[in-house]
């Protein structure tokens, strides 16, 4: 893997990587139930994976089949912002999918590397609460 040995915070108890071939790690933060992980974003060419950085055998692994796609938050200036949101398939009989939410001063970069192993068509532009409103609304009206 490129980089990933050469960093600091590897150690002998890590879990085995899916990737054969990464990316710089970003940093970045994972927000998980109440509260959010600190960590290291690795994208490689068979999984997006998030390791803790205070325990590195605690990690996300999300091979690039089970994603359905990404929202990347823009701003009202038409800015990428730093939080992102990835959204898995649907498991068995479930109808909800599941959210993961991430956040790195290198959204845009990230979302560029997503891009390119999972199409763009899968990476688009999160709703804004105003129009998730909207489509309450007219959802009602007919």
């Amino acid at each position: 893997m490129t980089g990933f040995f050469r960093e600091k915070w590897y150690t002998k108890d890590m879990i085995q990587s899916l990737n054969t071939k990464t990316s710089a790690p970003f940093q970045a933060i994972a927000y998980i139930g109440l509260g959010n992980v600190y960590g290291k974003l690795l994208i490689g060419d068979k999984a997006f994976e998030f390791f803790n950085d205070a325990n590195v055998s605690d990690a996300i692994q999300i091979p690039w089949e089970t994603i359905h796609h990404v929202e990347g938050v823009i701003t009202r200036q038409n800015k990428i912002s730093r939080q992102f949101v990835i959204v898995l398939n649907k498991q068995g009989n479930s109808k909800r999918q599941n959210h993961l939410r991430f956040s790195s001063k290198d959204a845009g970069k990230v979302l560029k590397i997503i891009r390119e192993h999972i199409g763009n068509d899968k990476v688009v532009k999160a709703q804004t609460l105003v129009s998730k409103i909207k489509k309450l609304l007219t959802k009602r009206k007919s």
